[in-house]
């Protein structure tokens, strides 16, 4: 019994850097997105131009991520309760 369950603590582990390591990866374009040389004079700044498309404001990101974290919190709490009310079950005498 003692080899599943250290099975799979290591297949969870696994799981958990694979998925680190994937999230890492897509990110990595972005992060290492670089501006052209403008190819001018030495000494010479670009006129750069901001250009704002739309986007999503602050809070809206604030609220989806307190969702998500309170939904993760409710699903681990009734997975827990669930989980020790199955391990406290009386087994049927034969």
């Amino acid at each position: 019994m003692k080899r599943i369950h250290r099975t799979c603590r290591f297949v969870s582990v696994l799981a958990g850097l694979v998925t680190t390591l994937l999230a890492l990866g897509a990110a990595a374009p972005a992060a290492r997105a670089t501006i052209p040389d403008p190819g001018g004079a030495p000494g010479v700044q670009p006129a750069t131009q901001a250009i704002v498309t739309g986007g999503m404001p602050g809070w809206q990101i604030t609220l989806i991520a307190a969702g998500a974290a309170l939904v993760a919190a409710v699903l681990t709490v009734l997975a827990d309760r669930a989980r020790a009310a199955r391990r406290h079950m009386a087994v049927p005498g034969a």
